[in-house]
């Protein structure tokens, strides 16, 4: 997976538009609650703040009219153990105050009541060994729920006292990462594991709430003899090694009782040789059932992808895919950018049209650089996306999805010595002479059609937010906010 860092101050500037007063001490999150979220609008109790999965705010205050005069409020600092450090998170709100994590794992409460000071009412220190992404909490009860690391942890941290809990560790896969925040489903916590890039295994589980005791876990590849391990072949047992990361917060549908998580690229990521076929279910939107683990069904984007295009919120490989939430079956795949890996996709199957079942690599539109040595060819989108972590949104009121993406195309040269953690497990080296610019697209998912696009002279990494008010804001680098697609 590509990677970019921001601002530890973004994502507090980003939340800090949705605070208002509350009381000092809040109710716990209940599943009504969560079921329920546009009954208190003033708050965003988890990741997505619904579990469509939408990131949809029904606040109207700020618009059109009145989104220029937008201001920084206050600003509070984080971190402060090394340079560099950064923020993926997205805060979660409850009556004025924020929960939020930093890059070693610190979890904040924030008290925001004032609207015009930010302080610190506690900080949990889970001791990680080094920065690492974590992209948020979850809440449940009385308890703030989130993922450490180096050696894998889920923490449970008491939301009025900021004192630890519960913590869940996980000594039999030693070398995940817990690097999305989970999502609670009524009694059970959904987790997801990864770190695949990094020669590791990774799986979907489910944790008591209550507790922390591991419920149920899935692995994302499967091993010899389980139901898609013959879509791993050859003699190098890569499997074991295979990624499939479980590294953005999924959806639940509760008319179906059905949690939907996408999964990463196989591993190497840019070497099919080493692990020839398909690589299920990497690169794959899979739906399970939250309370057994049971898999409902699967989809599988990009089939031994050679490019790290990752499922994300809108697939990294450059189309917007629409499918029947009962099946999986695709409904259509539209492209939402330039994608030139494949000649297009088939709109009954969901399938690259290229795709050739026979192979055990796949060519799809030659721009892969198979053979070591040969003139490298470019490919788009780079492995940065297309869309990546951070979020799309859609607003029920528009029907419209509004999709960020980076724009610049990559030459992809294998590398087949990369294949151990000592020489790393990419398989390759991605490079480009391209400038990194943007996207920002508003898609109608029910047709492919795009409506608008506006292209940004400059990478942008941040997630979009639609509102009732109309702006789409996002955020930008040099701790900015801009709004497009009014």
């Amino acid at each position: 997976m590509a990677r970019r860092n921001h601002s530890m101050r973004d994502a507090l500037l980003a939340s800090s538009v949705l605070l208002v007063s509350g009381p000092a001490f809040a109710a716990d999150v209940t599943p009504e609650r969560l079921l329920n979220p546009d009954k208190e609008p003033q708050n965003w109790l988890m990741n997505h703040r619904t579990y469509d999965g939408q990131r949809f705010s029904p606040l109207a205050r700020i618009n059109r009219d009145n989104v220029k005069n937008l201001k920084l409020a206050y600003a509070v600092p984080l971190g402060g153990g090394a340079g560099n450090e950064y923020s993926v998170a997205t805060p979660l709100a409850e009556d004025g105050f924020l929960y939020v994590t930093d890059s070693w794992g610190v979890l904040y409460k924030i008290d925001g009541t004032s609207g015009n000071v930010g302080r610190i009412v506690w900080r949990m220190d889970p001791k990680q060994e080094r920065q690492q992404r974590n992209r948020g909490a979850a809440l449940w009860g009385n308890l703030v729920i989130t993922g450490a690391g180096i050696a894998p942890r889920i923490v449970a941290t008491n939301k009025e006292t900021g004192k630890v809990v519960w913590e869940a560790s996980f000594p039999d896969t030693p070398d995940v990462t817990f690097t999305s925040a989970a999502l609670p489903i009524r009694d059970k916590i959904i987790i997801g594991a990864a770190n695949g890039d990094q020669g590791v295994r990774d799986w979907i589980g489910a944790l008591d709430a209550a507790t922390g005791k591991l419920v149920w876990r899935k692995f994302t590849v499967p091993a010899p003899g389980e139901p898609g391990s013959e879509t791993w072949k050859g003699n190098t047992n890569a499997w074991q090694t295979g990624g499939g990361a479980v590294w953005v917060t999924g959806t639940y549908d509760p008319d179906t009782n059905q949690t939907i998580w996408g999964t990463g690229n196989p591993v190497p990521m840019f070497d099919p040789f080493h692990r020839p076929g398909d690589n299920l279910y990497t690169n794959s939107a899979i739906s399970w059932d939250p309370d057994t683990g049971k898999m409902n069904w699967y989809f599988q984007f990009t089939p031994g992808d050679m490019w790290d295009y990752d499922d994300t919120h809108s697939a990294r490989n450059g189309f917007l895919y629409t499918y029947e939430r009962s099946n999986g079956q695709p409904v259509l795949a539209k492209p939402y950018m330039e994608a030139n890996w494949t000649k297009g996709i088939d709109q009954k199957t969901g399938k690259p049209l290229d795709y050739d079942p026979t192979k055990d690599i796949q060519t799809y539109a030659g721009v892969g650089n198979l053979t070591p040595g040969e003139p490298l060819k470019k490919v788009c989108p780079s492995p940065s996306g297309g869309n990546n972590y951070w979020p799309s949104s859609y607003s029920p009121n528009t029907k419209l999805l509004y999709i960020p993406a980076v724009t610049a195309c990559v030459s992809v040269a294998i590398d087949r010595e990369k294949h151990n953690k000592e020489r790393g497990w990419n398989g390759g080296l991605s490079r480009t002479d391209e400038r990194y610019e943007s996207n920002l697209t508003a898609i109608d998912p029910t047709t492919g059609e795009i409506k608008k696009n506006v292209h940004l002279r400059y990478p942008n990494y941040s997630g979009t937010l639609a509102t009732a008010g109309g702006p789409r804001p996002i955020g930008r680098h040099g701790c900015r906010l801009r709004r497009h697609l009014a």
